[in-house]
């Protein structure tokens, strides 16, 4: 009898060595769980800081109607009546190649309240996970397409972005067709230290993340113009043009990541003016 109640405690207490692992196993991963949850959290706000203070190198462009009597004399002379687009920002280019050499412009698109500076890489990896003043950060960069020029005088220059879920970087990019924001403005800016780049969008689709959207052009014909056809006809949303598509044309293609792995969601822009 002695036996058996001896043997009948050590299977007890077995039992509740395991409770007490799975106790400690649950408290481990649950104490990782909101230490990643706080890591993350820290690693966007950081991100967020560091562009923010990037905005003190913009200004907003203020423009300048005239006096009434300017504004009469404009209106008397047709040669005057021509639209005149200011650039939304003007840009202090100077001080931000001192922070990163790699900078190459400053994306605008007013419909989104999108401002952040772009740069290129020597490959597509490095901006992936660091940020303008090259700290290690999910939110990464906005950066062109290593093989590009980086002047946008390519005939498709292609911009990415991570599809951030605080909605920074190109994570509002999606609501331009979902929200139907493209109707409050369907043009974005693009502006250099050379250049203030206009483009109108005329095409926002998913597509796979290999597929021609992403084909560059070296020497453009009619090829290129058959492709920017059928970009428009891809898009999911109808896009009215101001122009045709010519051999000429250039495009800036936006890219940014879905919740399908193998998709990518695009807003392509044809160049208007600059």
């Amino acid at each position: 009898m002695a036996g058996k109640k001896k043997k009948k405690k050590k299977k007890g207490g077995a039992v509740s060595a395991l409770l007490t692992l799975g106790i400690i196993i649950c408290i481990a991963v649950m104490g990782y769980s909101v230490y990643q949850l706080v890591s993350t959290g820290l690693a966007y706000k950081e991100g967020e800081d560091e562009y923010a203070g990037l905005q003190k190198y913009t200004m907003k462009t203020v423009e300048d109607t005239g006096t009434d009597a300017e504004q009469e004399a404009i209106s008397a002379d047709p040669a005057e009546q021509e639209e005149t687009v200011t650039p939304p920002l003007q840009v202090d280019f100077a001080s931000l190649q001192a922070i990163n050499p790699d900078i190459v412009g400053w994306l605008y698109i007013e419909a989104l309240d999108i401002s952040y500076p772009v740069v290129q890489g020597s490959d597509n990896d490095y901006y992936l996970h660091r940020t303008f003043e090259g700290k290690n950060n999910f939110s990464g960069s906005i950066f062109v397409e290593y093989r590009n020029s980086g002047d946008f005088t390519d005939s498709n220059t292609i911009v990415y972005g991570h599809n951030m879920k605080n909605q920074s970087m190109f994570g509002k990019l999606k609501l331009l067709q979902e929200q139907g924001l493209y109707q409050n403005s369907s043009e974005f800016w693009i502006l250099t230290p050379e250049h203030n780049y206009r483009y109108q969008i005329f095409s926002m689709h998913v597509t796979a993340q290999d597929s021609d959207v992403y084909t560059l052009f070296t020497n453009p014909g009619q090829e290129f113009v058959d492709y920017l056809n059928k970009m428009l006809n891809e898009s999911e949303t109808a896009l009215p043009l101001e122009q045709d598509f010519t051999a000429e044309s250039r495009i800036v293609t936006l890219s940014t990541c879905t919740s399908s792995e193998t998709d990518r969601f695009v807003v392509q822009g044809l160049l208007v003016s600059e």
